[in-house]
């Protein structure tokens, strides 16, 4: 890492010298832009609007426009502002943590001993831990006047740039302010959800897949050049949801802690219907296996005629089976049994409850298979 300030911090009557680091990185794939016709790179000029000429930075000074009236600022004017020039960190008071809004954060600092004895550094720091307490600091940086926070990473003191006050936007949202009424259920099961989604904040788990998903299309690009095909590439991922359907708040509560608990299947309709499943499944040929044998655990008298349901949509199941083969072989003999799996379904209409019925519908399927 390379310094990017040095100075030292106020400490009441103790000076810290310090050397600056910027803390964080971009870890971004750096693009830049090029004419897709001939793919000549795209560059901007400083070009003036007075007299066109394109200017060098070091002939550049910045300037302030209000009411129609411009104000030139040079190099010089703005380096003479006192604050521009002070290398100080000015402790002016230490608060609790807690008291800190997040969302004034902006950019964080290493601190670096800069001198031949540490000792005033690992005194500062001592003094936070033992106060457990995080220290507010003026500073300026980069022609900015800066509230700062400092406090310990490991054995480090990190200095984090604050926003100012005026430059936290405040927010008013009417549709806030509407009286929403939560019931006690959805309370419960969305205080259920987060606990099942409870864990321990572990940074290195989570990976930037844009970034990943850009560096997998550029390498892919080296490869095949113009013939790429993105499809190819990436696969063709179905997203969930993402369609704007609205549905019920506690609907998805549920599915969500379904999801999260392993996967809750839906409660099977096959109860409804089941006692009908010796008579009318077994005449249409169309019965569904799992759903008479579980028909046919029903208690009571109805057993046996649920078992005998079963039997007959087994028979049935076999002979469709038996007429599709014979129809891939020969178109004749699938005609013919297609009329006499009619002639069954009609015989099966009238005598639905019977159980002789069920192995008339058979008997003739078979002969035709």
């Amino acid at each position: 890492m390379r310094a990017i300030w040095k100075g030292a911090i106020a400490f009441g009557l103790v000076n810290v010298p310090v050397k600056v680091y910027s803390a964080t990185e971009d870890h971004d794939i750096s693009l830049h832009q090029v004419h897709n016709a001939d793919g000549g790179r795209i560059r901007y000029q400083r070009r003036c609007e007075v007299c066109s000429k394109i200017i060098d930075y070091s002939d550049i000074d910045k300037a302030f426009e209000d009411d129609g009236r411009t104000v030139v600022l040079s190099k010089d004017e703005l380096k003479s502002i006192p604050a521009e020039n002070s290398h100080e960190i000015e402790v002016v008071q230490f608060v609790p943590s807690e008291q800190l809004e997040p969302m004034m954060f902006e950019k964080s600092y290493y601190l670096e001993p800069d001198s031949k004895s540490p000792k005033a550094y690992v005194l500062l720091r001592r003094a936070l831990e033992d106060t457990d307490r995080v220290a507010i600091v003026q500073f300026a940086l980069r022609e900015k006047t800066r509230l700062g926070a400092l406090r310990i990473k490991e054995d480090v003191l990190v200095l984090q740039s604050l926003l100012w006050p005026d430059e936290v936007r405040e927010a008013s949202f009417p549709a806030l302010d509407t009286s929403i009424r939560i019931s006690a259920q959805e309370r419960e099961m969305s205080a259920a959800l987060v606990e099942s989604m409870a864990a321990d904040f572990e940074p290195e788990r989570f990976t930037d897949d844009y970034q990943v998903q850009l560096r997998k299309l550029i390498e892919a690009k080296l490869e095949k050049g113009d013939s790429l095909d993105t499809d190819e590439t990436f696969g063709a991922e179905a997203g969930e949801g993402g369609n704007g359907e609205v549905i019920d708040l506690m609907e998805a509560l549920k599915r969500s802690l379904e999801r999260k608990r392993g996967g809750g299947k839906p409660a099977a309709s096959e109860d409804a219907g089941s006692e009908d499943a010796g008579s009318e499944d077994a005449g249409s040929g169309d019965a569904d296996d799992a759903d008479t044998e579980e028909g046919a655990d029903g208690s009571g008298g109805k057993a046996p005629a649920k078992a005998g349901g079963k039997a007959a949509g087994t028979k049935t199941a076999a002979a469709k089976s038996s007429g599709t083969k014979t129809a891939a072989t020969s178109t004749a003999v699938s005609k013919s049994t297609a009329t006499k799996s009619t002639a069954a379904k009609s015989t099966a209409a009238k005598s639905a409850a019977s159980k002789p019925a069920a192995k008339a519908v058979t008997t003739p399927a078979r002969k035709g298979a």
